[in-house]
């Protein structure tokens, strides 16, 4: 088979499998076949979870050669614009009243998040030509960040009403902007990591109990 296949990749696809079942219930959401979008948020999760610790496991392999390692690069960035591109955009247009506003958002989140991959595959490839580099902080808003923002927006959502529907496609333009500007943001470490995995977790569990209840 085509491709570079070992243990690095797995989570990867595991994230991204759950991003297409996202994907598919928001789709259903919207022809009326399902009545919430607890489960694509859930998959938004649980995508931002893998990709926490696909790289850490990826990094555990001695000895990767460069092909290895490229295609790491590449397919972590394919993944992610489906995960938190296309994911989070399929919500925000799911659950927008104004669905022309919805379409304006998702495709700001889809193409400013392919953009930024994109870019940084090329900075990536920079840096590690040059050995003096050693600038890991983060410029701009990660994509990443989707599995954070749209969660707790529908947490709120859940809790407060229809008031909060409004803010999903204006939260996600802002989000596709601050995807392609400029600023420094530092890298979390490793705690700060673990402690953003725990809170995902948290409120999946929350909702869901939340769900069952009502």
């Amino acid at each position: 088979m085509i491709g570079v296949w070992s243990y690095t990749v797995i989570l990867t696809y595991v994230g991204l499998i759950s991003a297409v079942v996202g994907i598919s219930y928001s789709a259903l959401y919207m022809a009326g076949t399902v009545t919430s979008l607890l489960i694509p948020i859930c998959c938004l999760l649980f995508s931002g979870f893998c990709d926490m610790f696909d790289g850490r496991i990826a990094r555990t392999k001695k000895n990767r050669t460069d092909r290895e390692k490229n295609f790491g690069i590449e397919i972590d960035s394919l993944c992610d614009d489906i995960c938190f591109g296309m994911q989070p955009a399929m919500i925000v247009f799911a659950i927008s009243e104004n669905k022309y506003l919805g379409i304006v958002a998702a495709a700001a989140l889809v193409l400013a998040g392919i953009v930024r991959l994109a870019y940084f595959n090329v900075i990536e490839m920079e840096r590690r030509s040059d050995p003096n580099n050693d600038d890991h902080s983060y410029m701009g808003l990660p994509i990443t960040t989707s599995a954070i923002i749209f969660p707790i927006l529908y947490l709120i959502y859940t809790l407060v009403g229809e008031s909060v529907i409004v803010a999903f496609p204006i939260v996600g333009i802002i989000t596709a902007i601050l995807d392609i500007t400029p600023f420094k943001l530092k890298k979390p470490g490793t705690k700060v990591v673990y402690l953003m995995a725990v809170l995902g977790i948290a409120t999946g569990i929350y909702m869901i109990v939340v769900s069952k209840i009502s």
